[in-house]
């Protein structure tokens, strides 16, 4: 089950308390005071994790809490600290302040790892407190409280190629056939119900990552058919493949559908690097040789028909230029 959004609730540890004590031991009634401090509660940890793809599991648990510090001992012995708590996330997930709707954190590279909530700190014993006019202090302080915070997930792919289509334009077909990923394959429509990500091998060191998103159709921004709930996770990537299929009884309305569904959920979204390939080449009849909407390659993903030049003109547009890199290597010198 795919899931790319779920609230949870998280809460750091209490810092645990001072001690107040006065040091007791044979031959010595009257010690000074010994009063350890708290030990700090435990944080909260939040870290990217490039082998989950899902929120899935924080559908059915949703509270995280981390351990709360120790008191302080006798002989100024330092209370344990409280365990932290870690969690971890698909690379790409955004959170959330649910109550202020504010901005947390934004995972966008694995690895990434952040504090969300720290523990509270602990108090400090009354051998802190000991002064040359207070040989005797009996003032402690208690640990501080953690932190709660509820917050929203949402997660939004990481890929550098997003395709997009109608129903049934071949986007699953496509992804099947240019990477290792296996998504569902039907001849009907809306066969895709989830994004699927496939990692695309460009030669034997090279490869890219495309995100094959659930089909669009007119009126999808207003919720018809799968609505525009997916459209967010090619908010990302560095370009869009328009799928369009040449069986089409209207090429060009089936262009325009897209570019106006794109820009109705987000206008940006369309300053992104544009491809438009015409799929199933094996079906085109020898009269359609020419089509009313720009075209960069005709393919077909049943016969191979084209699909490694496709894959090569993708990784032409998405690696560094070598002369740009250079340049600014010079220039920071």
């Amino acid at each position: 089950m795919f899931i790319d959004t779920a609230e949870i609730e998280i809460q750091s540890g209490n810092g645990g308390s001072g001690l107040l004590s006065f040091h007791r031991a044979r031959f010595i009634p009257k010690g000074g005071p010994d009063g350890g401090d708290g030990g700090v509660g435990g944080h909260v940890f939040i870290k990217a994790d490039k082998q989950l793809h899902t929120l899935m599991d924080f559908r059915y648990r949703h509270k995280y809490k981390a351990g709360h510090g120790q008191p302080g001992g006798p002989n100024n012995r330092h209370g344990k600290n409280g365990r932290n708590c870690y969690i971890r996330l698909p690379a790409g997930t955004i959170i959330y302040n649910a109550e202020t709707e504010e901005m947390v954190a934004d995972l966008v590279e694995e690895g990434q790892e952040i504090v969300i909530a720290q523990g509270g700190k602990g108090g400090k014993g009354n051998s802190h407190y000991k002064t040359s006019t207070n040989r005797s202090p009996r003032k402690f302080t208690v640990g501080y409280p953690g932190v709660k915070l509820n917050l929203r997930l949402e997660l939004k792919l990481l890929a550098d190629v997003g395709l997009v289509g109608l129903p049934n334009a071949g986007k699953s077909t496509l992804l099947s056939r240019i990477s290792d990923a296996r998504p569902k394959i039907a001849d009907y429509p809306f066969t895709t119900l989830i994004p699927n990500l496939g990692i695309v091998r460009v030669g034997d060191l090279s490869s890219f990552v495309v995100a094959d998103i659930p089909g669009l159709i007119e009126g999808a921004h207003l919720g018809k058919g799968l609505g525009d709930e997916f459209l967010r996770h090619i908010e990302r990537t560095k370009i869009l493949l328009f799928l369009i299929d040449c069986s089409s009884s209207n090429i060009g309305k089936d262009y325009q559908t897209l570019q106006e569904e794109l820009r109705s959920f987000d206008p940006s979204i369309l300053k992104k690097t544009q491809m438009v390939a015409i799929t199933k080449s094996d079906l085109l009849s020898e009269a359609q040789s020419t089509f009313n909407i720009p075209v960069d390659i005709i393919i077909s993903s049943v016969t191979g028909d084209n699909l490694d030049k496709l894959k090569n003109m993708l990784w032409d547009r998405l690696k560094p230029d070598d002369s740009k890199a250079k340049l600014m290597e010079i220039l920071s010198e």
